[in-house]
Order: structure tokens, then sequence, then C-alpha cells
């Protein structure tokens, strides 16, 4: 993974930790050496380019005040943080299954067709299976970031979570062929 890679991964773990966090915080936090040799200063401005290309590409928004510049995450910073989190091993919950499918049925208008595709790859990402048009079930306790994602992207009737452990016979074999349970 490239260094710039690493600092984008950082700042939006950072920033998706806290509602805004000072620039000077985030390159302290990012930077390796505090000190400022070559080393230090090379880094100072790798973080200073990430952040700009992180603002340009619509994933944080920076927000100046008489004492101090501030990052946060926009509407899009949020859906690629949670993309990272499903990319990140470490961040992996338990798959072995606890008896609860997992639905989530998912209705974006047209209109919203770009927050619909992403969500989508979010889900395939989480190992959901796409049942019918708009609805996915997986046998993964993924519930509580996609409850997350819902919250933060205000989908409060766009989206519907359900964890459920009735299904019926036939469905269920059908699932158990899908994931192999």
């Amino acid at each position: 993974m490239s260094s710039k890679t690493s600092y984008s991964k950082k700042i939006l773990e950072i920033l998706g930790k806290k509602p805004a966090v000072s620039v000077l915080e985030l390159q302290e936090i990012t930077t390796p050496s505090p000190l400022l040799n070559k080393e230090g200063r090379k880094n100072s401005y790798a973080v200073t380019r990430c952040l700009k290309n992180l603002k340009d590409a619509g994933l944080i928004e920076q927000i100046s005040s008489p004492q101090n510049e501030y990052a946060r995450l926009t509407k899009e910073g949020k859906k690629k943080m949670h993309s990272l989190e499903l990319d990140n091993e470490k961040s992996l919950v338990n798959t072995s299954w606890d008896g609860f499918w997992r639905i989530i049925l998912l209705d974006l208008p047209e209109n919203r067709k770009s927050e619909r595709e992403s969500l989508r790859y979010l889900l395939k990402k989480a190992g959901f299976v796409c049942l019918k048009n708009s609805a996915w079930i997986s046998p993964f306790p993924f519930e509580h970031l996609f409850a997350n994602i819902k919250k933060d992207l205000g989908l409060t009737t766009e989206m519907m979570i359900i964890v459920t452990e009735n299904i019926d016979q036939e469905s269920k074999k059908v699932l158990f062929e899908n994931f192999g349970n």
C-alpha cells in the first residue's frame, strides 16, 4: 500500500470517530516523526496533499474558525469510510452463523441512483446476496454497520433492516446453498 493511500485511510478513520478534527491535530497524528527534519517535512507535505485530495474528491470539507482550521467527513466521506471498514480484515466480524438472517430492504428512487449503487456495492462487500430487486440477505452480523450507514445517510424510510431466525424451509435450503452453511 502506498503511503498516500495509508494517509488517506488513516485520516478517514480518524475523522470517522469525531464530528470534526483540527488540521493541525491530523498532521500530528498521521505524521510518524514530529521533528521537522527532512523526513518530517516530507510527511507533513504528504498529509497536506492528502487532505487537499480528499477535499477535491468530496470526501472531506474544511471549516475555518478564527483559532483553527478543521476537517470533517462529508456524506460521501462517510460512505467511503464504511467501505474501508469492510475492506479492513481486522474489523471483520465473526463469520460463523449465529442462527439469524439479516435482511435489508433498500428502496432508493432513480434520482438517487449513485447512492443506491454505492449501497449495493457495500452490501456485496459485506457478503449480502440480492434476493429480489431491493431485498438483500446475509447470515453475517453486519446489521450494526448498516444501521450506522442508515443513520449517517438519513435513510429513515429508504432502508429497512430485519434480523430474524424464521425463514421457511424451502427458502432456507436455497440460502444454505448460497452461503455454504
